[in-house]
């Protein structure tokens, strides 16, 4: 089931985004789960696709009822100015849960990866070459023309929901791993990343969908 909602997915989004959905796991115990406060963490350096990215998934959770928000419009130091121990996010989560949250969006670039893809006119296994010349002379565009191939890059990205239970440590409810795909802009980036991630945790029933959207 899970191999074929990734395919499904995939299908979905091909052709029309920069990101892939490349696995995901939601905790076996939790049917469902409808979370009413969320705070949305996007733990990046670049300060403009970290606001993009908060407000944009915090619009997504409002339109469907939830209050969300954004980590760069709290007042806690915690996010901002400093690294923090695991005891400082503890405190965090029991003021969390005092103010009403019920839920956490943390999302952060895990690993890069540069990528070559060759062209299709360059690249055929089926041919052989008999020589060392007509072989050499077929691929020495390697160095002299740089449109022999195209190098891009792909961000290895993970995004997790959790739970702020009062009995549980953050329990975990979903984690999905979401590559970004040779980015042109952060603002086309970040809007396929936040639709992709919006539609995994509907179809997951970690959120419920819109009753009514104005076009």
């Amino acid at each position: 089931m899970k191999r074929l909602f990734l395919i499904l997915i995939s299908l979905f989004f091909v052709n029309c985004t920069s990101t892939d959905l490349v696995d995901y796991w939601k905790n076996p115990d939790i049917e469902y789960y409808e979370p009413q406060k969320v705070l949305i963490i996007g733990l990046t350096s670049n300060k403009e696709a970290r606001k993009k990215y908060e407000t944009q998934l915090k619009q997504e959770f409002e339109l469907r009822g939830v209050q969300a928000i954004a980590s760069l419009d709290v007042s806690y130091p915690t996010f901002k100015t400093k690294k923090v121990t695991k005891v400082e996010l503890n405190v965090l989560e029991k003021k969390l849960l005092e103010e009403g949250f019920d839920a956490i969006i943390l999302s952060k670039v895990i690993g890069v990866q540069d990528k070559i893809a060759y062209k299709n006119t360059y690249h055929n296994r089926k041919e052989t070459y008999r020589g060392f010349a007509e072989e050499y002379v077929k691929y020495q565009d390697i160095y002299y023309n740089p449109e022999y191939y195209d190098e891009y890059t792909i961000y290895n990205s993970e995004t997790s929901m959790y739970c702020i239970c009062p009995t549980k440590e953050r329990e975990l409810l979903w984690k999905g791993y979401i590559n970004i795909v040779d980015p042109v802009s952060i603002e086309k980036s970040v809007n396929d990343y936040v639709k992709l991630t919006i539609a995994i945790l509907e179809e997951e029933k970690l959120l419920k969908a819109p009753t009514n959207i104005i076009q």
